[in-house]
């Protein structure tokens, strides 16, 4: 990796998109810090300091971490990078349930386009749904409970309407960020931002570690924290290869085929949408009751207690079975075991020891199963296991979830993505071949 990043300095087109990553990066974090219009910047912070918000109930503790803690500061990016993905995730689930996506899939690179310009209005639908949810529950003091100040100047229509349009407007620019990253620079950008996001929340959250429970706890919370990002490396890139053989076939004078190559399934074959899925079902029901409900009520008391609080046995139970639930499910519908092996037998290959067209399939479908059972007990074991044995419960939740599972998962994976992109445009600028 230091080779390659070393090879990269030396390079100026490599250099340029470097640089150009860490520029909007850095105005990422800018955005993140700069007060929405018509919030008392100062009553959010002093509330955020006094830790009387997003630990109470917990539900919006994924996004607040995925926005590098804007969302309950107000800020203009407040929205952050959650409706492109949540917007991503639909768009994907729709392909294969509508006949129009899959048509348009099929179509390649036209086809993708006009799905990703889909994606795009539906981030912004969403954008304005969750900027007028947050905004909402801050006027009516759910999202900073407990917060003895008021954190709006002005709780007019015009000044709610105009919040609201400011944050969409950041989500809009955020999306913008990261397909600008994606397209001049290094590595993809939606990933890289949530990386940022993840990143920027450590030091802070790690000092409140620090002060709440002594020197040897934090300690022991690094040491842990390395050992898993240990284990998080060790099993994203576990694979498990299919050997393919390709048929001998002649074209006009040349012969091609007859060699052998390998089918890649990873073991972790849905990556960390099941934990984004398993939170977001999770935390609706806390989400809905104080909608409804207000901050009282036999039922918001229980759903508190048992679904919000991310210590409680239950809560823990119900993440850990959602988590292999949506693990199964995002890799039935992503992968489709017909469709490899109609492409093998399309150009002639075919796994040693079973027929093309549909016993492949079933051989496909059938390791596909078996490999998605440890990747889904992977997931909800890094997820669950650090607020199981590591109680962080002094230091707040939203470090728990910082110092968490979640977050080693999310940083480990996107860093290992874009190092090897990185690898592979030095490798390409700078080959030598078999003669030095």
């Amino acid at each position: 990796m230091l080779s390659a990043l070393m090879s990269a300095a030396r390079t100026p087109e490599l250099r340029r998109k470097v640089l150009w990553t860490l520029g909007l990066l850095g105005l990422f974090r800018l955005g993140a810090k700069l007060p929405s219009p018509g919030v008392d910047f100062a009553a959010v912070r002093s509330c955020v300091e006094l830790k009387t918000g997003g630990e109470s109930g917990g539900i919006y503790q994924l996004v607040n971490l995925l926005s590098g803690g804007s969302m309950l500061e107000l800020s203009v990016f407040a929205v952050g990078i959650m409706p492109y993905i949540t917007a991503s995730i639909i768009t994907q689930l729709l392909t294969v349930v509508i006949p129009r996506f899959e048509d348009l899939r099929r179509e390649g690179q036209s086809g993708q386009a006009t799905i990703t310009q889909y994606t795009r209005y539906l981030a912004m639908a969403l954008a304005v749904l969750q900027a007028s949810t947050l905004v909402a529950l801050a006027a009516r003091g759910q999202l900073l409970s407990g917060c003895p100040e008021d954190i709006f100047v002005e709780s007019s229509l015009f000044a709610m309407v105009t919040t609201v349009l400011v944050m969409t407007a950041g989500a809009a620019l955020v999306m913008w960020f990261g397909e600008l990253i994606t397209e001049r620079g290094i590595g993809n950008g939606m990933s890289l931002l949530i990386l940022a996001a993840i990143a920027a929340q450590l030091p802070g959250q790690g000092r409140s570690i620090l002060e709440s429970r002594g020197g040897m706890v934090f300690t022991g919370v690094c040491l842990a924290i390395a050992a898993m990002i240990v284990g998080v490396v060790f099993i994203e890139q576990g694979q498990r290869r299919i050997p393919v053989q390709y048929a001998k076939r002649v074209v006009g004078r040349k012969m091609y085929g007859g060699s052998s190559t390998y089918l890649p399934l990873k073991v972790n074959q849905a990556g960390v949408i099941p934990v984004i899925f398993a939170s977001s079902l999770l935390f609706l029901p806390n989400l809905l009751v104080q909608i409804t409900q207000g901050n009282s009520g036999a039922v918001q008391e229980f759903v508190q207690t048992y679904l919000a609080n991310p210590n409680h046995p239950v809560h823990l139970t119900g993440y850990f079975v959602l988590i292999v639930f949506f693990s199964y499910f995002y890799v039935a519908i992503t992968v489709n075991p017909e469709e490899r092996a109609a492409e093998m037998k399309k150009f002639g290959g075919f796994i040693p020891g079973y027929r093309p067209g549909k016993p492949t399939a079933d051989h496909v479908s059938y390791i596909l199963n078996r490999i998605t059972l440890p990747g889904s007990c992977y997931l909800g074991a890094v997820v669950v296991l650090p607020n199981l044995v590591l109680d962080f419960g002094a230091a707040g939740s939203a470090s728990a979830l910082a110092f968490g599972g979640t977050s080693a998962l999310i940083m480990v994976s996107v860093a290992l993505d874009t190092v090897k992109q990185l690898e592979s445009q030095v490798l390409t600028r700078n080959y030598e071949g078999f003669l030095r």
